[in-house]
């Protein structure tokens, strides 16, 4: 992704940040090969149209978590030592994509 400011988060994610995102994660992926499943058995559009509701709402919640932590973590922290111009550039850059 060459287009951001860094490749790695400004702060790191500590053991439990990452342990809570992996599991979320897992969670959704499941979540994806139930729908491949369901699809396979020829289920019923409805149901399988709640389960993709349901995928997008959890991925939802991955970026703003995502997001959030940002804010709190890497933003703060390079407010205290850098401009900040790119950041907030490249924060509104990635807001206007996750908003789609």
């Amino acid at each position: 992704m060459d287009e951001f400011l860094h490749e790695q988060p400004l702060v790191p994610r500590e053991d439990a940040e990452r342990v809570a995102l992996s599991k979320r994660l897992r969670r959704i992926e499941g979540q994806v090969r139930g729908i491949q499943k369901m699809v396979e058995s020829d289920r019923y559009c409805v149901d399988i149209l709640t389960q993709t509701s349901a995928i997008q709402a959890a991925l939802k919640q991955v970026e703003m978590q995502l997001l959030e932590r940002h804010m709190r973590k890497c933003l703060v922290h390079a407010s205290e030592t850098e401009d900040m111009d790119p950041y907030i550039d490249e924060l509104m850059t990635i807001v206007s994509r996750i908003k789609k």
